[in-house]
């Protein structure tokens, strides 16, 4: 397919996953979005938060875990400094998206929502979110802490550091057994 179809057949799904953004091929035929750092980390949580409660079919799952995958460059660096089990850096589309689809992805909850503010830095690049995920799982309530460090260039996430309560997560989906058996 030419760049300037899949270009065009691309614009819809962007306009989908960022309502109001304007997106416009650029040389090349890669898409540019018109969408801010602030729009690509919130976009992130919100597609993680579908995944874990959106209850998707099967074909609404891929697809949402194609548009978190497209919120990434395709060289990216992105790390979990507070991982239990270590840190092993994603750096490309194709890994993000694996790691969406055997973490968040296999995860089930009745309610993940991100709740906390985009703060601004001195790089227009970087924002700094700190937010934390509302989580139910049955009659049980969580409220799980993280701050992303992202940096966005071009609409696309090329590095971020993601800070998140682990433990916590294990804690509300059960795993927290199986993550210590791990670590023993």
């Amino acid at each position: 397919m030419p760049a300037a179809e899949a270009a065009a057949d691309a614009a819809p799904a962007a306009e989908a996953a960022f309502p109001g953004t304007a997106a416009a091929e650029t040389a090349g035929g890669r898409m540019s979005v018109g969408r801010t750092p602030a729009e690509v980390v919130r976009a992130v949580t919100a597609g993680v938060g579908r995944l874990i409660a959106g209850n998707l079919s099967e074909a609404d799952r891929e697809a949402e875990l194609d548009r978190l995958a497209a919120l990434y460059a395709e060289r990216t660096d992105v790390r979990h400094p507070l991982r239990p089990l270590g840190d092993t850096p994603l750096r490309t589309r194709a890994e993000l998206r694996k790691h969406f689809a055997e973490g968040p992805g296999a995860a089930r909850a009745e309610r993940f929502e991100a709740v906390g503010e985009v703060r601004s830095t001195d790089d227009p690049e970087v924002v700094v979110y700190e937010f934390r995920y509302e989580v139910t799982v049955g009659d049980r309530e969580f409220s799980l802490p993280c701050v992303f460090v992202t940096r966005v260039r071009d609409g696309e996430i090329v590095e971020s550091r993601d800070y998140n309560d682990h433990i916590g997560m294990a804690r509300a989906f059960n795993f927290l057994d199986s993550l210590a058996a791990q670590l023993t």
